[in-house]
Parts: structure tokens; sequence; C-alpha cells
């Protein structure tokens, strides 16, 4: 601790941090998100960064994407053939595209 933050408290004072009602980041679970991130590295080299944004009927052909990587989870397959990474990792990709896709019309942001 500094010599400015020991001042009158001598040391026993507990410090202030106004950070009710903003995101708890900690909460995230990052093992999983980077199981996301190295898909969208994937996707990255396969078609180019930021590509997803420019896609025509995007909301149509992620939702389908995110369905087929979902239903296909779901009957037994973990690790999409193409990639070797997990098909809920994609399938979280094509939802968080939509989610930003879809941030337009969100009243929160």
């Amino acid at each position: 601790m500094s010599e400015k933050g020991k001042g009158k408290c001598k040391g026993k004072c507990k410090g202030k941090k106004y950070d009710s009602g903003k995101p708890q980041w900690h909460l995230l679970p990052i093992k999983a998100i980077e199981k996301v991130v190295k898909v969208l590295g994937f996707g990255a080299e396969k078609y180019g960064e930021d590509n997803w944004m420019v896609v025509e009927n995007s909301r149509v052909r992620y939702f389908d994407a995110a369905m087929r990587h979902l239903t296909t989870w779901y009957n037994g397959e973990r690790y999409d053939k193409e990639s070797g990474y997990h098909h809920l990792a994609h399938a979280i990709c094509c939802i968080v595209f939509l989610l930003t896709l879809d941030g337009g019309r969100d009243e929160e942001d």
C-alpha cells in the first residue's frame, strides 16, 4: 500500500469501489469462451475476419447454422468434423452473431 493510502487510517481502512449494477465479468466461464474464440479464429481463417457481418440473409442463415450444430450435438456428435471444435462452441458463435446483428432493436443498450 502506498504511503498515501495509509494516511489517517494507518492501514486499517477499507477502500471503496462503487461498482454495483456494473457487469460482473468474473462470472463468465472463460474456459468455455476460449472454445468459442477458437471457433471464431477458424471462421476468420476460412472466410476472413468479420465476414459474418456482411453475410446476406444472415438472420436466417445463422439461425439455421446454430440449429444444425445444436441438433448434431444433441444427437450425440460432440465435435464438428471439419473444424474439430465443439458443436456447442459453433452454435454459440452463431448465436453471438445473431445477438450482435439484432443489437439495433435492444432497448437496454
